[in-house]
C-alpha cells in the first residue's frame, strides 16, 4: 500500500520515487548481451528498439524521423511544429538558436519562437514532411494536440500517418471545451484505423481511462528535462519512477479487465542516462521517450539546443530552449556506440541491452519483473 504522508493538519501527500531513487538488483543468473533482444511492438509494427522520440522540432525532422526509423526506432513528426507552418524550417531553427546562443534577453528566443508557430498550420507543407516520411519505408508517426486532433488527423492519415499521437502536458480521456465540441478520445479513437498513443499521464485513475478510450499506448509523463518548466509554471508532476509503476498497474489491470487486451506504457521524462532508461524499463515501462537524450546528435535539427513543443504556447510557455555542450555525434553511435563516454550518455540502448544481460533477462516483458531497491 502507498505510503501517505501527512504534510499539515487534516492535509496528506502520497509518497512517490523519482528513478534516481531506486537501484536494479541483479538476480543469480547473468548472461551474453548478445542474447538479448529490445525488440518492441505495438499493434501491427515492430521496432528493433524501445525507443519512440518526444515529438519536438527540436530533434525530430523528417529527415531526422526517418533516420532514427532506419535504425530501430519510431520518430514521431510534431504536426503542430514549423515543418507543418514554414518552408524554411532550417534557416528559421538556426535563427532561433542564434538567438538563443546570443541575445542577453533570455526569454528572445521563446518569443521569436512563439512568433514563428503563430503562423497558421499549412496542410500542403504537413502533407509535404509526412510523405517524406513515408516514401523512405519507415513506419510514419505524427503528433497532434488534443485541441486539434480532430482537425489534422484526416490530413494526416490521407499523407500515410501509421501511429498517432495524441500528447499534451496532461491528457485526459474527454477534453472539455468552453468555446467547442469536447474531444472524446474514445469515440475519436474508434474511428480510426491506426493505433493511437494518448498522454502524459501521470497516476494510475488517468492511466486507466485512457487504456479505456481504446488507446494502444499510454505515455507517462510529460518530458521532463532540465529544459522543461511545467513544475516551476504548473506545479504539476508525479516522480517518474512512481508513475511508471503506477501506470504499468493500471495495464495489468485493464488486462485483467478486458480479458487480454494489452496497452503499452512509455516513459517520456527524466530520462538522461542509459541507466535512466533501463530503470524506467524495469519500473513497467514497454518503451522509452527520448527527447533532451537525443540533442548531442548531430542529425538532431536544433544544433544542440532543446525544448519541448510546450515553449511556444502563446501565453504560458513551459519549456526554456536550453544550449547543451555535446560532442555532436552521429544517432546510430548516440544509440548503439561504440563510446569512450563514461557517462552513460552515449550507446544509450547498449547500456540496455547490457544492463538486462547482467541481470540475466533476454526480453524487455521479462525485464519488468527484476527486482528493485530503493537507494532512501
Amino acid at each position: 500500500m502507498r505510503d501517505s504522508v501527512e504534510i499539515g493538519m487534516g492535509r496528506t501527500a502520497m509518497r512517490g520515487y523519482e528513478l534516481d531513487d531506486i537501484e536494479i538488483v541483479p538476480s543469480r543468473r547473468t548472461r551474453s548481451s548478445q542474447d538479448v533482444s529490445l525488440a518492441w511492438q505495438i499493434d501491427a509494427y515492430r521496432f528493433g528498439i524501445p525507443l519512440v522520440t518526444h515529438p519536438t522540432d527540436a530533434v525530430v525532422s523528417p529527415a531526422t524521423a526517418i533516420r532514427v526509423g532506419e535504425l530501430g526506432g519510431l520518430g514521431v513528426l510534431n504536426a503542430e511544429g514549423l515543418w507543418a507552418r514554414h518552408e524554411n524550417v532550417d534557416d528559421l531553427l538556426f535563427e532561433v538558436v542564434r538567438i538563443a546562443d546570443e541575445s542577453e534577453e533570455p526569454t528572445a528566443a521563446v518569443k521569436r519562437l512563439q512568433e514563428l508557430h503563430a503562423a497558421p498550420v499549412r496542410h500542403d507543407l504537413l502533407t509535404r514532411a509526412i510523405k517524406q516520411i513515408k516514401d523512405s519505408g519507415v513506419t510514419v508517426a505524427a503528433r497532434v494536440s488534443p485541441q486539434h486532433a480532430e482537425e489534422l488527423t484526416p490530413d494526416l492519415l490521407a499523407a500515410g500517418v501509421e501511429v498517432l499521437m495524441v500528447h499534451g502536458t496532461i491528457v485526459s480521456a474527454e477534453h472539455v471545451a468552453r468555446d467547442g465540441e469536447p474531444l472524446n478520445l474514445k469515440r475519436f479513437i474508434a474511428d480510426l484505423d491506426v493505433p493511437v498513443i494518448a498522454g502524459g499521464v501521470g497516476d494510475y485513475r488517468t492511466a486507466m481511462h485512457l487504456m479505456r478510450t481504446g488507446a494502444a499506448g499510454v505515455i507517462v509523463g510529460f518530458g521532463e528535462s532540465m529544459a522543461t518548466t511545467t513544475t516551476q509554471v504548473l506545479g504539476i508532476g508525479v516522480p517518474m519512477a512512481t508513475a511508471i509503476a503506477d501506470a504499468a498497474a493500471a495495464r495489468r489491470d485493464y488486462l485483467d479487465e478486458t480479458g487480454g487486451r494489452y496497452v503499452h506504457v512509455l516513459a517520456d521524462g527524466a530520462l538522461s542516462y542509459s541507466g535512466d532508461i533501463a530503470k524506467a524499463i524495469a519500473c513497467g515501462a514497454d518503451a522509452v521517450v527520448l527527447g533532451e537524450a537525443l540533442t548531442e546528435a548531430s542529425e538532431a535539427p536544433g544544433q544542440g539546443y532543446y525544448w519541448t513543443a510546450a515553449a511556444a504556447h502563446p501565453s504560458l510557455p513551459r519549456s526554456e530552449i536550453m544550449g547543451f555542450t555535446g560532442a555532436g555525434v552521429d544517432l546510430e553511435k548516440l544509440l548503439f556506440g561504440p563510446s569512450s563516454e563514461a557517462s552513460g550518455t552515449t550507446n544509450l540502448f547498449g547500456g540496455l541491452r547490457r544492463a538486462m544481460a547482467k541481470t540475466g533477462y533476454s526480453e524487455l516483458k521479462e525485464f519488468q519483473k527484476v527486482g528493485l531497491t530503493l537507494r532512501r
